[in-house]
């Protein structure tokens, strides 16, 4: 049965609600680091730059989730909408164990994480929309791989006794070049070097400030 518009709206503030409000629940353990030390040996210092770095890290997964909800709404091919909709799962693990970390860190979430929420989606929904499915898929590829480098540099930022939180990047850093590697293989088309300068300037702006707010 062909989805309605209505379908469609319902659908999509169901993920909003969810990914902004609910609690995250995670299909997948926590990465757990072997020699983990208990947040109680951070100082202070380091647990407000683990909270910081783990924040934005908690907004990249609230845009993912907004990324691939829009993503498959707008393809009209089931197997594709399967991808996203199986990738947008894996990225839920990553908003619970961020969500949770941050917890332990004493710290918060962006106050800022609806506004995130509906600028990634009004995105996602634009590339799958205007460019169709390999544009969409390329846009995948990009951010994707943005969000992987991304993540590189927290692991080098990231306190290196706070293993952790360590644990948990390098596991999604490992999952988002696999996501980028997927949709590569999907049919995912270049972008215009324009277009990668501007998301790359849009990330800088959206997790310097949501280092902070």
């Amino acid at each position: 049965m062909k989805a309605t518009a209505l379908d469609t709206l319902i659908t999509a503030a169901d993920s909003a609600l969810r990914t902004l409000f609910a609690p995250s629940r995670a299909s997948r353990p926590c990465p757990v680091a072997a020699d983990a030390a208990p947040v109680s040996a951070l100082s202070d210092a380091d647990k407000r730059l683990a909270g910081a770095l783990m924040r934005v890290n908690h907004v990249g997964e609230v845009c993912a989730q907004a990324l691939y909800t829009s993503q498959a709404l707008a393809t009209r091919d089931p197997a594709l909408r399967a991808h996203f909709e199986a990738a947008s799962r894996e990225e839920t693990d990553h908003l619970a164990w961020t969500e949770a970390r941050l917890a332990e860190l004493g710290d918060r979430t962006s106050w800022l994480n609806p506004l995130w929420y509906a600028g990634a989606f009004g995105i996602g929904l634009l590339a799958g929309k205007l460019g169709g499915d390999k544009v969409s898929l390329g846009f995948v590829v990009e951010t994707e791989r943005q969000v992987e480098a991304h993540l590189a540099s927290h692991l080098s930022r990231l306190p290196e006794h706070d293993t952790a939180s360590r644990a948990i990047v390098a596991q999604m850093k490992d999952d988002e070049m696999r996501h980028a590697d997927e949709a590569q293989a999907a049919g995912g088309i270049p972008l215009p070097t324009p277009v990668q300068g501007l998301m790359r300037a849009a990330a800088k702006v959206m997790t310097s400030v949501a280092h902070r707010i």
